[in-house]
């Protein structure tokens, strides 16, 4: 087995040079420092933050072996929990899957409370070698989380955003197991928990935190599905969220925009909001308009107790999350 001194990244399908641009690399010459292992970009230099990225590999190895059982018992001898990314060899990789702990990764109901337990990823070069890493910057397979759907009830499917941030949320406070049946003891929002959803209509992420029990106070030009404006702990304005005050609405548990506009807008928004002390807890798509903004990412990202995902679905967007108790724990 050998470890490699650098990491590796999987990056996001179809957004592969968003990553590429973040590493100042050019998969046709990647240069001195750079490899590629099937889908994955390895370097062995120190790299900048990125974000553009299924899940990171932050210990990779090579191991090469001569059988099936050979290699699961590789990989079980490391730790319990792995994911298979398909790369090559897929038949004799599904035969070493096989042969390992086995991994649920169907889609999940919600809430979904995230196991602390490590989650590697591994592939297959060619029928003999292994490409894996235990230590992954992802708490979900291949950095990949999926929901149950519900195609009934939700005005939108931007509410799966919702309920992957949510997911998020749980996992980034380091809430202890069970702990959302436990009243006062979530992370997430709930009963008793005031809300802004900017950018509402027609209401998939108000759906997503109503059925938490939280209150909220949808802001859009144009109104939520006539389910949603009936509810008596939802308050709606018509009106354009960013040109309200955050004393307009006093203190709030959240604050939340999924609002179409360029970066640097819903930057200024979010700072007058942590300016304000009124909030310190924020869920925010950062869209993308043309040219993906690195820029005004890497300012998201320096704000304490941030942390800038691309979910899985999210498509030519990050998903910026902030929570007031983790910026708490790095100020001390």
């Amino acid at each position: 087995m050998d470890y490699l001194p650098g990491k590796a990244w999987l990056p996001v399908p179809d957004f592969e040079q968003n990553l590429f641009d973040e590493l100042s690399v050019d998969p046709a010459k990647p240069g001195k420092g750079f490899s590629q292992y099937g889908d994955y970009l390895y370097s062995d230099k120190p790299e900048p933050e990125t974000y553009w990225q299924r899940c990171i590999l932050q210990k990779p190895f090579i191991a090469h072996f001569s059988s099936i059982g050979e290699a699961a018992k590789i990989l079980r001898g490391i730790q319990r929990n792995w994911t298979h990314h398909p790369v090559a060899n897929f038949r004799r990789a599904e035969l070493i899957k096989e042969k390992l702990p086995y991994i649920n990764d169907n889609p999940r109901p919600f809430p979904y409370e995230v196991p602390r337990s490590p989650m590697g990823i591994w592939s297959l070069l060619d029928d003999q070698t292994l490409f894996a890493s235990a230590a992954t910057s992802s708490p979900f397979p291949a950095g990949e989380l999926r929901f149950q759907e519900d195609r009934v009830n939700p005005p939108s499917r931007a509410y799966l955003k919702m309920y992957e941030a949510l997911a998020w949320v749980h996992y980034l406070a380091g809430t202890p197991p069970d702990a959302c049946a436990q009243p006062g003891a979530c992370a997430l929002p709930g009963p008793g928990s005031k809300c802004i959803d900017a950018g509402a209509c027609p209401g998939g992420w108000t759906w997503a935190l109503d059925r938490l029990g939280a209150s909220i106070t949808a802001i859009d030009r144009s109104e939520l599905d006539p389910r949603l404006m009936a509810k008596p702990n939802i308050t709606f304005l018509k009106h354009d969220a960013f040109t309200l005050k955050p004393e307009d609405f006093g203190p709030q548990d959240w604050v939340c925009s999924d609002v179409i506009c360029y970066p640097p807008r819903l930057l200024e928004w979010v700072q007058s909001w942590l300016d304000s002390g009124l909030c310190g807890n924020f869920i925010c798509t950062i869209k993308m308009q043309g040219k993906t903004d690195h820029e005004t990412t890497r300012a998201f990202a320096s704000i304490p107790g941030s942390r800038i995902v691309h979910l899985t679905v999210n498509k030519n967007e990050l998903t910026f999350i902030r929570l007031a108790a983790n910026a708490d724990k790095s100020a001390i």
